[in-house]
């Protein structure tokens, strides 16, 4: 990519309609399925609490499963609910051969741990990919159950046409969820990678360096146009409420005829999360069955 200092012509991402787009696919899938005699596949939602945001998000992927021909259940938790309960529920679900895949929704209750929670969900049935076998399939580059969010940064990347052989790909963020796993399908693409963190010395410095910057950490703006090099891709995965406004983790203005390609906070990652989600359940249910 140009280190030229011209102006860019940005692209920027249309997640929702790239979401659409995939999601058209996924439906004629399933439609194939059902046509062929086969029951359409299902994805159970756990949900514990009353989060608003969390109510919010668990009726996006309802709608988005009833969009494609995916059938969605809802377990709806109070916050009482106990860490041995919840873990029974999933194991019940784990047993019901009707049951593709599984979600707990993020961040659960205090006292309950996410860890023992992702080690309890069925390594075959974990539509987040947050299980430890899983992780470690990702590792050895034989995972078919991908996290959602760097599935959905992959997707982007593509459908841009971002070259990622022999790029420099900067990730700021090591979280298990995003920063770890969208390192890892980098590499596997044959970018080179830069994870950073909180303890990276002149961060700045080193995001300068990048054709494809990631920013997965939560700190709104902190991205600016003098971090990024012209020309390069710039995937904004974070979301932070601020006065009342979802802004991301990248001043998205600044990077308008700067960078090659910028994603918004707002209809960018997002949408391509829900439907990875779709494509690991239809994908998790494709394998249970052997279709």
């Amino acid at each position: 990519m140009s280190d030229s200092t011209e102006a860019t012509d940005t692209e920027v991402l249309d997640g929702l309609g790239l979401a659409n787009q995939i999601r058209a696919e996924l439906a004629d899938e399933i439609s194939q399925l059902v046509a062929a005699g086969h029951r359409a596949p299902r994805l159970v939602v756990i949900l514990v609490g009353d989060d608003p945001a969390s109510r919010s998000y668990i009726k996006g992927k309802q709608r988005a499963c009833s969009r494609i021909g995916m059938e969605s259940l809802e377990h709806l938790l109070p916050e009482s609910t106990t860490e041995a309960e919840l873990l029974e529920l999933i194991r019940e679900l784990n047993r019901d051969d009707e049951v593709d895949g599984i979600l707990v929704q993020l961040p659960l209750p205090n006292g309950i741990s996410a860890a023992r929670v992702a080690e309890t969900v069925s390594p075959e049935k974990d539509a987040d990919a947050l299980h430890p076998i899983t992780s470690g399939q990702l590792m050895a580059g034989t995972a078919e159950l991908i996290s959602c969010t760097p599935l959905g940064v992959m997707a982007a990347l593509d459908h841009h046409a971002i070259p990622m052989e022999g790029a420099h790909a900067v990730v700021i963020g090591r979280s298990n969820i995003v920063g770890k796993p969208v390192s890892l399908l980098l590499q596997q693409r044959n970018a080179t990678v830069t994870m950073c963190h909180s303890r990276t010395r002149d961060l700045a410095s080193v995001c300068r360096s990048a054709d494809i910057l990631v920013a997965a950490t939560g700190r709104p703006r902190m991205v600016k146009a003098d971090w990024v090099k012209p020309g390069a891709a710039v995937i904004d995965v974070g979301v932070t409420e601020v006065d009342g406004k979802l802004v991301g983790d990248v001043d998205f203005e600044a990077m308008l005829g700067h960078a090659r390609l910028v994603t918004p906070s707002r209809r960018g990652i997002g949408p391509l999360t829900i439907t990875m989600l779709l494509r690991n359940t239809l994908h998790a249910y494709r394998s249970r069955k052997n279709i």
